[in-house]
């Protein structure tokens, strides 16, 4: 690619699916008429007064008015959070088995201007590394790659997903965006949950970050999420990079992003991800503007409140401490005995990792914080069942 030449961050490339879907509009409109200053305390009050929460109320809660409630909006959200998920809190680990990748992003250690030392585990070495995990009791894995087709097709990445069965009976993905027949395909070697992040909802800044390959495309990510239940996948999750932009009007179209692939795919699992910036290898000041752990809890409890049946996965990003204290609370998932590096659980890492990681317990250690604070460790992720009206529901294992 010619980084000398000017790409429209808003025309897609060639290769690249274009879905009839009105929701990416829908979104950005509403965000950019999203005056978070406007509500006062007494929005708020109203707002934690009501059954339930209506995108108006879900303003208020993500405004600077907020703050001062995070006490009754964490009790509020605890209820919610056991209502719909008992005490149950799910365990995950990531595996990376690439770390090429073709995108310029300013604010990633995987950025393919970065000098890095890069690596892609063969077949033979994810086995090893998957059987590695299993050995730990997780049956949940999320499997990525940096953003690169050509060092990770979607065949290689089929390939890896086959392994995966084997030992694992949920299998997210976090790769980059795809077309819907990948999605399918992908799904048929046994994915079926996929995480798309869409960084910043802001077109302006997106491109400011993005400064090349095919991530710069801000259209085709967005509606990844879309194309990926039209692929059959099970879930989706939603997340912007906090601090990336104005954190609350991110926040705020994430929600609402969400909201209306739940209305429009009423079967899919949603989830969310909340991620701060965190420093990387080459970068050591890399980290969140104005968004600190008071206002990633808001941000956390304002989506538990406005989407209660919504996964909310909290990230070895965040401190010990934090991660504990929302858990039961907010967050349904949680990360543990993570490598952000190529590979990494059965031996030394093969590739450099992605971004610091502030959380390093092991999957044991997890399992002790959950139990200490009442709540019960799932290991098995969710079965899916059929009730008397042919709906879908997702009950923790």
């Amino acid at each position: 690619m010619n980084t000398n030449t000017y790409i429209d961050p808003m025309i897609y490339m060639e290769g690249m699916e274009a879905i009839d879907s009105p929701i990416m509009d829908q979104v950005l409109a509403a965000t950019a008429d999203y005056d978070y200053d406007r509500y006062t305390a007494a929005h708020v009050r109203a707002a934690l007064a009501k059954d339930t929460i209506g995108l108006e109320d879900y303003k208020a809660l993500l405004s600077p008015a907020a703050l001062p409630f995070l006490e009754p909006m964490a009790a509020r959200a605890t209820q919610e959070t056991r209502r719909h998920f008992g005490n149950s809190v799910a365990l995950f680990t990531p595996l990376y088995i690439a770390n090429y990748c073709e995108n310029n992003c300013i604010y990633c250690g995987f950025n393919c201007k970065n000098k890095i030392h890069r690596a892609r585990l063969t077949m033979e070495e994810i086995d090893c590394e998957l059987a590695a995990i299993a050995k730990t009791g997780l049956k949940d894995i999320l499997i990525l790659t940096g953003e690169s087709r050509h060092m990770s097709d979607v065949e290689y990445i089929g390939e890896a997903l086959k392994i995966a069965q084997k030992y694992f009976t949920s299998i997210s993905l976090e790769i980059y965006p795809l077309n819907t027949d990948e999605y399918r395909y992908l799904h048929q070697c046994g994915a079926d949950f996929v995480c798309v992040y869409q960084e910043t909802y802001n077109p302006v800044k997106y491109e400011q970050m993005h400064l090349s390959g095919p991530k710069r495309i801000f259209p085709y990510r967005f509606n990844a999420q879309e194309r990926a239940l039209m692929g059959g996948m099970r879930g989706v999750a939603f997340g912007a990079l906090l601090g990336l932009d104005d954190f609350r009007k991110d926040a705020f179209a994430t929600g609402l992003h969400a909201s209306l692939i739940q209305q429009k795919y009423p079967h899919a699992e949603i989830s969310f991800s909340t991620p701060r910036l965190r420093p990387y290898i080459n970068n050591e000041e890399n980290n969140p503007k104005d968004v600190h752990e008071p206002q990633l809890l808001q941000v956390m409890l304002a989506y538990r409140l406005f989407l209660p049946y919504a996964g909310i996965t909290i990230s070895t990003r965040e401190r010990a401490g934090f991660r504990d204290n929302v858990i039961g609370m907010a967050a349904t998932k949680i990360s543990a005995g993570v490598s952000v590096g190529v590979g990494g659980h059965e031996e030394e890492a093969k590739g450099d990792e992605q971004f610091e990681i502030s959380d390093p317990r092991s999957v044991t250690e997890v399992d002790a914080a959950i139990r200490a604070h009442g709540l019960q460790p799932v290991y098995s992720d969710y079965l899916w069942t059929e009730n008397i009206d042919g709906d879908l529901r997702n009950h923790a294992s």
